[in-house]
């Protein structure tokens, strides 16, 4: 079944995260996504783990994609990038501000091309202000958003996520971007150009942090695994040394667990009705729900939680989500075939859709697996193509 972006046709010409990231959501519905990748290869085929010299992480971030190897920075390059654009829906980039330009392929010059391109820039910084040709990656958004200052114990020092979190929120924000984009294409008939700068969309999802410093002049401070809104919420050890984690946002999950761990007493203290009052009641609250979970083992607590109709999740690794009946359920991880390794388990499409659901295609395609068959298309025969090769503009 055709996805519901069948017939949507986006050059992903970015590297590392943010960018592809976004082009393999994409993918996942059924856009015609061509991965623009410089001879060498996108990064992040070396990132991370590897099997058999084979990078796990492509697998996860070039599925759905075709790999087309092409060398920007040649002249003869930048002519069959011209030709790509001239029936591509969106080019995805992540080139440092200038770069494009400098190449001829700055947005006027693929305007012109194509009036009804949708060019989605994704850079650390964005493409104005004093930071714009700064190297930038997640790790920078992370620390200059205020998260990583959030993020640690309160006698310890500001702590980094270890994985791409600012850049998966960025691809989320870039995959929405370009949606609304093809959308207002829609209507106005031509496109337009999207600036994306990774360090803005994890301040979105730092909640009221900027307004509250505005108006009240407060800062929240490092609170560890609880939370300045609400108590219980921690993360506690069971006698089988497993760790759980509890959360009370809702006022009556939290009178449930008080009941459940024997301390329905504390439900009647004034100021256990509001979760900002009982946040600062922590370490009461915590050595009450903490002894009760610590003298029992995870699956009994989780089983009473259950029961009590309160809130309750174990803290998993990766081989726990994979053996998981609810993620099974879900059909959260995909099983599937890869040409270079065989059977795959990795996380499936996002979301689900009744009418139009997405689909992996394929796993992330060994290097260059499509540039004859994709250049092939627009009139570059064989010999033309081993002219390309010689002359190092693909592989």
């Amino acid at each position: 079944m055709d996805g519901p972006l069948s017939g949507i046709r986006v050059l992903d010409a970015a590297t590392l995260f943010a960018g592809p990231l976004a082009g393999t959501m994409l993918a996942d519905f059924g856009a015609d996504v061509v991965k623009i990748e410089h001879p060498r290869g996108d990064p992040v085929r070396g990132h991370g783990a590897q099997r058999d010299g084979v990078g796990l992480w492509w697998k996860l971030l070039g599925r759905g994609k075709q790999s087309v190897t092409l060398y920007l920075g040649a002249p003869e390059g930048q002519r069959i990038f011209r030709r790509l654009v001239a029936d591509a829906d969106v080019v995805i980039e992540n080139f440092r501000p200038g770069t494009l330009e400098r190449w001829g392929l700055g947005y006027e010059e693929l305007r012109a091309i194509n009036p009804r391109l949708v060019l989605a820039r994704v850079t650390g910084f964005g493409q104005i202000g004093p930071y714009a040709r700064r190297p930038g990656f997640g790790t920078l958004a992370e620390a200059m958003s205020g998260f990583a200052a959030l993020t640690g114990e309160p006698d310890g020092p500001p702590t980094l996520p270890p994985f791409g979190l600012a850049d998966g929120i960025a691809a989320l924000a870039t995959a929405f971007a370009i949606m609304t984009a093809l959308r207002a294409r829609d209507r106005d008939g031509h496109g337009q150009q999207i600036d994306m700068a990774i360090i803005e969309p994890i301040l979105t999802l730092l909640g009221p942090q900027l307004i509250a410093y505005d108006q009240l002049g407060e800062l929240q401070p490092r609170t560890g695994n609880r939370s300045t809104n609400n108590a219980p919420r921690n993360i506690y050890r069971t006698a089988d040394d497993r760790w759980v984690a509890v959360s009370t946002s809702a006022q009556s999950i939290a009178e449930r667990v008080l009941r459940l761990v024997g301390r329905p007493d504390l439900t009647r203290e004034p100021w256990f009705g509001s979760g900002t009052e009982r946040a600062r009641h922590a370490d009461e609250l915590d050595a009450a729900v903490g002894g009760w979970i610590a003298e029992r083992k995870a699956e009994e607590v989780i089983r009473a939680f259950d029961a009590a109709e309160a809130a309750i999740a174990p803290v998993y690794t990766a081989a726990e989500v994979l053996a998981d009946p609810h993620y099974r359920a879900l059909g959260t991880i995909a099983e599937l075939h890869d040409e270079e390794l065989g059977p795959v388990r990795m996380q499936n499409v996002m979301f689900r859709l009744s009418e139009t659901p997405g689909r992996i295609r394929w796993t992330g395609p060994p290097l260059g697996a499509h540039t004859a068959e994709v250049l092939g298309a627009y009139g570059i025969d064989a010999d033309a193509l081993t002219q390309l090769r010689a002359a190092g503009v693909i592989r």
